[in-house]
This record gives C-alpha cells, sequence and structure tokens, in this order.
C-alpha cells in the first residue's frame, strides 16, 4: 500500500500547521486556553510572537514562555519562536542602542556641489555635508555631459577622485572647463527608516551575532534540553536592507535618487575586489548614469551586498541553529518584486533564504485575491502587481524547497492575516489550495490573539474568545490541509522547466523581464516549472543528462530565460555551455543585446547566437512551443487557464493535485497524463479514496475533470493504491435540477450561544440575511428549515444550496449530509431523502465583517450572508 496514503487514511499523517501565537502578557489561564483551542484545531505547533510582550526577556516574558512549553510537552506540540521582540526581525530587542555604532545599520549617502569652469583655487565647504558620526569615504567631481539643466538628458563622465584634496573638511580644486558635479560619498547611520535606526545592519557578522546573544542565547541557556524535541527552532520575519525612507517603495533599486545605501567599513574593498579595479571614483554610478560601467558597476554592488547578506545574516543564524539541533525558518518580503531589490527587501531571493531550513513567503494584507491575477488589485500599499503574487510568489517558495537539499523539499507560507475579518473559511481555503498546487506545503496562519475581543491587530483571529464563528469549523480546514500536505511531502516534484530568476538581468538597471510573465504563460497551459538562479548554473549544482538540467532531485526538459537585454558575461557563458551539453535554453522574445561589461559584440554573446539549442521564443508562443516539442506532463482537451495542477510523486505512487483558480467558472475538460497505471481519487475533506472513472489506452490515461469555482481534485496513480474506502460519487451529467420552494422557518444563533437558536421569522424567498431590511450587523449562524414533499419519481443524487455565505451544513430527516466550507455547496443525498414529506435543515455560517466592519475589511468586496440558492436536488431520471 502507498505509505503516505496510508497514513492519511489511518490519520497518522504529520502536522504542518504552525499559527502564530501572539503573546502581550495575558494571565495563565487564558493562555492554557488558547493553546487548547490550538490543539483542538488539529494543529501541533505554534510560533510564539510578542506583539508586543511588555517584559520581552524580562520574567513575565519567561514566565509566559514555561506555560507555553510545558503546555507543549503534554499535547505533544512543538513550539517556534520569533526571534526578536517585534516584527521586522533585527531590532534584537533593542540592544543595538548600547552597542559600538559599527554595530549598527551603516549606509552609504550621496551629497553634491554644482560647479563651472574653468576656475582656478576654487574651493568647497563639505562640513555642513557631514553628520557627527559620518565618515568621508571619497569626494569625486564628475563632468556633466548632455544638455545642462536638463537632468535626463545629462550623463556623467570624465571621473576625478578629490578625496586627497580636502583638508579641515574644504575641498581645494582648480575646477577645469565646463559644467561639473562634486560627489561627496559618505558613511553615515542617517537617511534610513527612522524605525530601523537601531537595528542590526545584516550585512556584518558581528552586528548579527548582537541578535544572537540577545534573542537565541536566551532560549538555548532555558531550555537547552527542549532543542530539537518540543523547541523546534526560530522564525525571523521580513529581514531586509531598509536603507529607503519610503519604507514600501517596491520599487527602490540603485538609480533612485536621493536614497541610501546599505553599506559596511570594508565595503569599499570588497567591491573594489569583485570589479577588478578600484571603484571609488565610480560610486556616483550607484545612483546616476554614466555609461558603459553604469551597468558593470550597478551589478557589482547587488552581487556583493546580497551575498553579504545571505552568509553574515541568514547563514550565520542558520548555523547557529543547527549546531544546535533546531532550525531556522521565516520570510522576507517579496511583495511587488522587491525581493531581488533593495529597501524592504534583501537584494536576491534566493540568497536571501539559502541560510534556513524550510523555504518561505508570506500573503497578507489582500496581496491574492481570486480573480485579480491579471488587474492590480488595490491594497494597503497601493496597487498590487498581480501577475507577481499569482504567478511568481508561490513558485519562488517551492522552487527553493526543490532546489536546496537542506529544506527536504518544505515549503511555508505566513498566510490568511491582515484580510479583516471578512475573512473567512471561503477564503482561507481557496489561498491554501493557491499555495498547495504550487507546492507550498507548510503553513503558518496569523493568527491566534489572546487580546480582548475584538482585537483591531491584523484580523482575522481564528478563536477570538469564541467570537469567531466559524472557529468550530476550522479544523476541517486543518485537517484537509495537513493530508494533502502530507501527501505532498517526502517525495519529488515533477517540473517541466526551469526559469532563470531574473535578478542578474535587472540588477544592472537594463531591460528585464520579470519572472511571472514566462510562469503565467506555462501556468495557463497545465505546465509547471521551477524558478533556479544563477548560483546554482556557477556553482555546478546543476548538470545536463540526456537533454535534461538537473538540480537536486528535480529533472528540466529546458531552461527559459527571460528576455534580458543585458547580462553578465559569465551568465552568457553558462547559459552557452549549458546549450552546448545539449540543454535546451529559450531565450523569450529575444537574446541579451550586450554583456555588462559593455560589449555587443564579445564573443559569449557570438558563442551563444551560434547554438542550436538555444533558441528565440515569443512570451506568446511559449506554451505552443513547449507542447509541440513534447515537453510537458499533462494535457487538457480545451484550453483551461484557471485550472491548476502540481504533480508530486512517491516511490509508491504519484499526486496529481487539481484546482480551479477562477472565482465564479466551472473548468470542464478532459485532462490525458502520461501514464498508466491504476488511478483513484481522494477526498482530503472526508478521507476517503474511490475509484475514478479514467480511460487508458496506448499509455496514456484519460480522465474528465470537471469543477467548479474553489473545488479541487487529488488524482492517485500507483500500483500499490488500496481498495477504494468509498463509493465512487455517482454521475449527474443527466441529473435534472428540481428546486426546493417554500417558506423557510429562520432562526439564528451568536458565536457564544450557539447551538442555541433564536426564531427569527420565515421568509418565502431566500435573500442576504445582512441586507438592510433584515439583519445587516448580524454575525453568527443562520438556520434554515424546510418542509417538501418528494414523490419519489426518480433517485436525487444531491442536494445543491446553490450560493451560501459561507459556512453551510446540511441536514435531512435528521441524517447530517455534510459541513462545506466553501463552494461547491453540494451535498451527496444517500437513502436520505425518502417518498413523503422530508425535513431539510441547513445551517450557514458567515463571518465576523458584518459586525465588525473593520479597517482591513474596508479593502475587500462584501459578500452578502446566509443563504441564497437556489436550493435544489439533483435528480437522476428514472430509466
Amino acid at each position: 500500500m502507498a505509505e503516505r496514503l496510508r497514513h492519511v487514511l489511518a490519520g497518522e499523517e504529520e502536522n504542518y500547521i504552525m499559527p502564530l501565537l501572539w503573546q502581550r502578557g495575558e494571565e495563565e489561564g487564558q493562555i492554557r486556553e488558547e493553546m487548547e483551542r490550538i490543539a483542538a484545531s488539529g494543529i501541533k505547533a505554534v510560533i510564539v510572537e510578542s506583539r508586543p510582550h511588555p517584559d520581552m526577556l524580562g520574567p513575565g516574558w519567561w514566565r509566559d514562555i514555561d506555560i507555553i512549553m510545558d503546555e507543549a510537552r503534554s499535547r505533544g506540540m512543538k513550539v517556534w519562536f520569533f526571534d526578536d521582540d517585534h516584527f521586522p526581525t533585527g531590532h534584537a530587542a533593542g540592544k543595538l542602542k548600547e552597542a559600538p555604532a559599527e554595530l549598527r545599520r551603516t549606509y552609504l549617502a550621496e551629497r553634491h556641489i554644482d560647479a563651472v569652469g574653468p576656475a582656478p583655487q576654487a574651493s568647497f565647504l563639505l562640513n555642513t555635508l557631514l553628520q557627527p558620526g559620518d565618515k568621508l569615504v571619497t569626494v569625486v567631481a564628475v563632468k556633466r555631459e548632455g544638455k545642462p539643466g536638463v537632468t535626463a538628458a545629462e550623463q556623467l563622465s570624465g571621473f576625478i577622485e578629490l578625496t586627497s584634496s580636502v583638508q579641515n573638511n574644504v575641498l581645494y580644486w582648480d575646477i577645469p572647463e565646463g559644467f561639473w558635479r562634486i560627489f561627496v560619498l559618505i558613511e553615515t547611520a542617517e537617511g534610513a527608516e527612522e524605525a530601523k535606526r537601531n537595528y542590526i545592519n545584516p550585512i556584518v557578522p558581528e552586528s548579527t551575532q548582537v541578535l544572537i546573544d540577545a534573542i537565541y542565547e536566551g532560549y538555548y541557556e532555558r531550555y537547552r534540553d527542549d532543542f530539537g524535541k518540543t523547541l523546534a527552532g526560530f522564525f525571523s520575519d521580513e529581514p531586509g536592507f531598509y536603507n529607503d525612507k519610503t519604507t514600501f517603495d517596491f520599487n527602490s533599486r540603485l538609480g533612485k535618487k536621493g536614497i541610501v545605501l546599505p553599506w559596511c567599513h570594508d565595503m569599499l574593498e570588497l567591491l573594489s575586489a569583485e570589479f577588478g579595479q578600484p571603484v571609488a571614483a565610480m560610486l556616483p554610478l550607484l545612483w546616476y548614469e554614466g555609461g558603459e560601467q553604469t551597468e558593470a558597476l550597478r551589478y557589482t554592488f547587488m552581487n556583493t551586498v546580497s551575498k553579504l547578506y545571505a552568509e553574515h545574516f541568514s547563514g550565520k543564524l542558520g548555523d547557529w541553529c543547527r549546531e544546535r539541533g533546531v532550525e531556522y525558518i521565516g520570510h522576507i518580503i517579496e511583495d511587488n518584486n522587491v525581493h531581488a531589490r533593495l529597501g524592504c527587501g534583501p537584494g536576491h531571493f534566493f540568497r536571501s533564504m539559502w541560510g534556513q531550513d524550510m523555504a518561505g513567503i508570506d500573503v497578507v494584507l489582500h496581496q491574492i485575491m481570486p480573480g485579480f491575477d491579471e488587474v492590480p488589485f488595490t491594497w494597503i500599499a497601493g496597487e498590487t502587481d498581480s501577475e507577481f503574487f499569482h504567478y511568481a510568489l508561490a513558485k519562488l517558495g517551492s522552487s527553493l524547497a526543490h532546489i536546496d537539499p537542506k529544506k527536504k523539499g518544505r515549503a511555508m507560507c505566513e498566510v490568511f492575516g491582515a484580510y479583516g475579518w471578512s475573512e473567512g473559511l471561503k477564503l482561507m481555503k481557496w489561498l491554501t489550495d493557491h499555495m498547495l498546487v504550487r507546492g507550498i506545503n507548510y503553513f503558518v496562519p496569523h493568527a491566534f490573539s489572546q487580546k480582548e475581543f475584538p482585537d483591531a491587530d491584523c484580523p482575522p483571529h481564528l478563536y477570538a474568545h469564541g467570537e469567531n464563528p466559524q472557529y468550530r469549523y476550522y479544523r476541517q480546514l486543518n485537517d484537509y490541509t495537513n493530508r494533502i500536505s502530507h501527501l505532498l511531502n517526502g517525495g519529488r516534484h515533477y517540473a517541466t522547466a526551469a526559469v532563470l530568476y531574473h535578478a542578474d538581468a535587472e540588477w544592472s538597471g537594463a531591460e528585464a523581464m520579470l519572472i511571472q510573465k514566462p510562469i503565467k504563460a506555462l501556468m495557463q497551459a497545465q505546465i509547471d516549472c521551477d524558478v533556479i538562479p544563477f548560483d546554482l548554473l556557477a556553482a555546478g549544482a546543476a548538470t545536463v543528462s540526456s537533454g535534461e538540467l538537473l538540480v537536486a532531485n528535480e529533472e528540466y526538459q529546458c531552461l527559459i530565460v527571460p528576455y534580458a537585454e543585458a547580462l553578465p558575461a559569465v551568465v552568457v557563458e553558462e547559459l552557452a555551455k549549458l546549450a552546448e551539453a545539449g540543454l535546451k535554453v529559450l531565450f523569450v522574445d529575444g537574446l541579451p543585446a550586450r554583456t555588462i561589461e559593455g560589449g555587443r559584440e564579445a564573443a559569449e554573446l557570438k558563442r551563444l547566437k551560434a547554438l542550436a539549442h538555444a533558441a528565440i521564443v515569443p512570451l506568446a508562443e511559449l506554451a505552443a512551443k513547449l507542447r509541440h516539442e513534447g515537453m510537458y506532463d499533462i494535457e487538457t482537451a480545451n484550453a483551461a487557464p484557471y485550472l491548476r495542477y502540481y504533480h508530486y510523486g512517491h516511490q509508491d505512487c504519484d499526486v496529481y493535485f487539481f484546482f480551479n483558480e477562477h472565482p465564479y467558472e466551472t473548468v470542464d475538460t478532459v485532462v490525458s497524463f502520461k501514464a498508466s497505471a491504476r488511478m483513484m481519487i481522494y477526498n482530503a475533506f472526508d478521507n476517503q479514496l474511490s475509484e475514478a472513472n479514467v480511460e487508458q489506452a496506448d499509455g496514456v490515461s484519460r480522465l474528465r475533470v470537471r469543477l467548479s469555482a474553489y473545488e479541487t481534485l487529488i488524482v492517485l496513480s500507483g500500483e500499490e493504491l488500496p481498495h477504494a474506502t468509498a463509493q465512487t460519487l455517482p454521475d449527474c451529467t443527466a441529473c435534472v435540477p428540481v428546486e426546493l420552494s417554500g417558506e423557510w422557518k429562520v432562526s439564528t444563533s451568536g458565536s457564544l450561544q450557539y447551538p442555541v437558536f433564536e426564531s427569527y421569522g420565515k421568509l418565502s424567498e431566500l435573500e442576504n440575511i445582512n441586507a438592510p431590511h433584515l439583519l445587516p450587523d448580524f454575525t453568527g449562524t443562520i438556520r434554515y428549515e424546510l418542509a417538501f414533499d418528494w414523490d419519489g419519481e426518480g433517485q436525487p443524487l444531491y442536494v445543491d444550496l446553490g450560493a451560501a455565505f459561507e459556512t453551510a451544513v446540511a441536514t435531512v430527516n435528521g441524517v447530517k449530509l455534510g459541513t462545506a466550507i466553501a463552494p461547491p455547496y453540494r451535498f451527496a443525498a444517500g437513502t436520505a431523502i425518502q417518498p413523503g414529506t422530508n425535513q431539510l435543515v441547513i445551517e450557514v455560517t458567515n463571518t465576523l465583517g458584518k459586525q465588525q466592519k473593520d479597517f482591513f475589511s474596508r479593502f475587500m468586496q462584501q459578500e452578502p450572508g446566509g443563504l441564497i440558492g437556489p436550493v435544489q436536488l439533483l435528480v437522476k431520471p428514472k430509466a
């Protein structure tokens, strides 16, 4: 029997959920109750976070942590710890205030003075450009070319280093003829976001050590015996450079005027060594254009600073954890492509996360909303790059999990946070499926809060002192998530293509296509891929064998290179080597026009252009090209752009996970699999296995896949699959809908009163219970009761509730048909419906958004409440 399947059928799957548990110094009884509620939700781990705690690292903090650890030990739960006193990670619980200045965040700032010559024996006052504690790095005079006074037309040229001409903060210089700009480059603690002033410098190892000493060592000293047992590890939240005063300018990168840049005391030497010559005189190019050297210097800076971050921050923290038998996890800010940029980003997603033991991402604040995969969505930070959030974000996380062996295939997502009280289990399930089908297999729900209800801090909160009426159904989502995650762990992922990470192309400032463009083209055509960084190619961690690119356990049939106007020569050279080795290297929309070193006719480009396996493919034709070349795993009979799939393999079975991501429309197609083994359907909600109605011929299996909006399907393939544990659901293609109508008896129950109901009245027509003339502010459960007659003609196969908002439970004649936390609200009738009069009871539970009308919910369109219908019997006619 397939081992992982045996685990889930027996209820022996592992835990893949670890919610944030916020601590603010509550009473012991409250902490123990919250741990009990988490455990009762089918969850076996927590991540403890100060939000903030009034006595962080003091006696009050350790008292509360002792309580949590005691509860966890007794319940067999794991505990992770948020690694700071508040987010983002890097504050080191305020210890940087006491640390030497060289351990605090340091930046490179640019100031300038304009001059015109010829003007012998001129001088310039620099004293007011330097603040106390600042250090002069270099002074450079640069000639201004182009039309003076028109910034867009200007180019810098003729760099003259003048640092040696500075005496007592006065620059003495004989100005040559022309217009000049004198740049003063300063090492400073000023100029970035003020709130991050006393944060560690992530590119200085001694600074990261302050965080370790302040936070990590305290846990090790107190709970050393729990390390690797109850204490699972540490979680970093949204660390980054934060060098931009506009914290959430996701386009913050080199070339932006006025920002300071990440820096450390030996950065100038490191940059010069990486560049191959002294760069002090060229530093203004980090802000201004100055010819061919601009691209190369900017690339060198980003390449250097992101490597330092990887080594001295996440690498150092990860090593500390692994040396003590625990793990290091977390996530950065990836939003709107900042994962490869400065500002709140870390410069390079893969490098920033390489030191961790799981890949990690997060989705909060309405970043992903059903249906908004192409159209921008207005959220708290402006407008989303919806293509990034829907097509690239989760693939970054799962790709890293697939290509870094120490991740063991594990990809985590912090999810649900700050969507507002209007977010219920319906959207939570959609977000969970969105992640699962892209390879995310660990989840950090945001959040459990012990604060008195209503806590305005980034709801929804999953229990909320019992006020969240959907909490009683939350375990169904968690069981579903754990079961599927168990099937999607411990094996290997199958993908057709690798997509080259765009950081190396974007860093130079030249035109660069973002990875989401080719990923979207493939995903909408059911062709899976991973994103891989150039680092793997440079390190020899990727090899070509029999025309396939081998990385860790992955085997890709081609490498797709998003369009890059310019690439480093070393990247072009490596791509040429792959093509020469027999790998198909597909350049989307064109080959690079030049190398960043300035060579339009560089030897590397000439070599690449001559290779048969290096081909140019228009983005619009990319998916068709792969299909034509036979580079695909499954095939649909008709276009299904919102059908997502994920193929995961074990030695004893293969798992195919399908999800209809469209918010309203049904997907109906026939899927062809390159497989001939036995196939079965696994229902993760009911934990049941049934036979699949598959047609097999010539090594191909064909299965009709019909999925309503929000619906998923899990197909298992293998010769060691067990016998079915449930009957195959009856085919309802020929069913006739029979609408149930009449007078509905309606009653209501608040979350704390349930299951005690209060009569509301009667409705002859179903409508929005939260309409202005009914119960606009009601949150809780609405019970609908209807007596209907059945004449016994035909066979009622299903009870279909139509539209419901949003968790629904259906009962007929006292027989519970089931619970649905998301569409479709359709229940197999079995034998519950009898000839004569039948009693139908439907309970629908809405969200707290109706009652709370909170700030975060204002970004979401509000759905109606209750049962909308039409409620129908789907009847199979008599033969």
